[in-house]
């Protein structure tokens, strides 16, 4: 009885009106009336751009190639700030490397593009950056680029100087008669010789010592100077609006719930959502879902237009639907195919089995889901009388192997069990028979 009027006391308290109580009165900033609210996560808090603002003579696109270990990736970090594409702070350090794997390592493993806005002498420019890797392993990723490109940022390190990827990366580049801008970073070592590695870039690659920008990329000294050039030696691309779509589709990622997220450059035309568009490889049509840029996360935009690069959503569930190399035009206005890509030659094999044999299906599908991402790998069924069904892996390198195995661990959970690496060899008989 006590309890329960202790308890009656208690209500009573609270449903009489407390004197002390100041009024509850909204924000001065909150509306009187009824609010409709809206998820924070929802697409419509994500703005579209319009693109038409920026016309085919106002586009730079190119990439930054160099060794690696040069800075590549912190001087991209350095443009995506002084552009405004990222907020200045003290820990943007290898913006454009989000795989964790790079985080880890410390190289960039995947080319990642962003589109830069800048304005120069009052003129407004949309400046496409491609971040490419630097080891040999990962040359593939540089010349598929370098297909989207007019021009590249050769870096070179002024303590280090010209190294062998710097050399095979140049000559990428002048083979695919881009515009080059040598750049000499990390000028603020101690041991740094940026007049030794001058005279290197002239000797080897027959370009003239005044052409050469000497920065660091780490401090941001004079790398605004580098945006300069971009834009008074790279040209704009040749291409128009007017003509009929030619979309080539240079990278491409898989999502659980959009599908397919091809990386484009338009070499013609323009496209946008609900366009009906066909696979040049595949002959398959699609409804364009979303078409966007990247700054370096997805930026929805109205439209595409002729020499910009961005990326689409079309609907594109299966991963062999999108082929890397591939040409995109519009439905009932066919275009000649541009040539795309020479398919990578791999050099290291080695064999791939579940830990698990009931895992096969899963592995296989996050295997061809990876090299959707990673189309320089090779992969062909296989068995083995111990370790049971999988398949043979061709890779770049023994880098690029433990990358790509790195990966199925963390991007998919996969545990596998990985042979020992092989390479292909020649014989030459006695007998004057080859074997191989």
């Amino acid at each position: 009885m006590a309890l329960a009027g202790r308890a009656a006391m208690c209500w009573a308290r609270l449903r009489s009106p407390c004197a002390a109580a100041a009024p509850f009165r909204l924000p001065p900033w909150l509306p009187a009336g009824p609010v409709a609210c809206e998820r924070l996560y929802s697409a419509r808090g994500k703005e579209k751009l319009d693109m038409l603002m920026y016309p085919v003579e106002n586009i730079r696109n190119f990439s930054i190639i160099a060794h690696v270990d040069h800075g590549k990736s912190t001087l991209a970090d350095r443009l995506l700030e002084i552009t405004g594409t990222i907020v200045k702070t003290g820990h943007n350090k290898q913006v454009l490397d989000k795989l964790q794997v790079e985080r880890e390592r410390g190289i960039t493993v995947k080319a990642q593009s962003a589109s830069l806005f800048y304005i120069h002498e009052g003129v407004n420019y949309l400046l496409n950056l491609i971040d490419t890797p630097g080891h040999v392993d990962f040359s593939y990723e540089v010349s598929r680029s370098l297909s989207a490109c007019q021009g590249v940022i050769l870096v070179v390190d002024a303590n280090e100087g010209v190294q062998a990827q710097t050399v095979a990366n140049f000559y990428l580049a002048f083979e695919a008669q881009l515009a080059i801008i040598p750049v000499i970073n990390k000028i603020d070592l101690k041991n740094a010789d940026p007049e030794r590695v001058e005279k290197q870039i002239e000797k080897l690659f027959d370009i003239p010592i005044d052409e050469c920008v000497r920065i660091s990329a780490k401090q941001g000294t004079n790398v605004e100077k580098v945006l300069q050039k971009v834009i008074e030696k790279i040209p704009p691309p040749q291409c128009n609006t007017a003509d009929p779509l030619k979309a080539l589709v240079f990278d491409s990622t898989f999502d659980h719930y959009r599908g397919v997220v091809a990386n484009i450059a338009l070499f013609g035309g323009e496209i946008q959502k609900g366009d009906k568009i066909v696979s040049a490889h595949t002959k398959k049509r699609y409804e364009v879902n979303e078409v966007g840029i990247l700054t370096p996360n997805e930026q929805p935009t109205h439209k595409l237009y002729a020499g910009q690069v961005g990326y689409l959503i079309a609907g594109m569930k299966e991963v062999t639907e999108a082929q890397i190399g591939d040409t995109l035009f519009l439905y009932k206005q066919p275009v000649e195919p541009l040539p795309g890509f020479k398919s990578a030659k791999p050099m290291v094999f080695a064999g791939m089995y579940p830990a698990d044999q009931t895992e096969y299906n899963n592995l296989k599908s996050a295997l061809e889901r990876l090299t959707l991402n990673d189309s320089s790998v090779t992969v062909h069924r296989d068995s083995s009388l111990a370790l049971g069904a999988g398949w043979r892996l061709g890779f770049l390198g023994l880098l690029h192997m433990e990358v790509f195995n790195q990966r199925l661990e963390q991007e998919y959970n996969m545990s596998v069990i990985l042979t020992a690496p092989t390479v292909p060899y020649k014989a030459i008989l006695s007998s004057a028979k080859l074997i191989k």
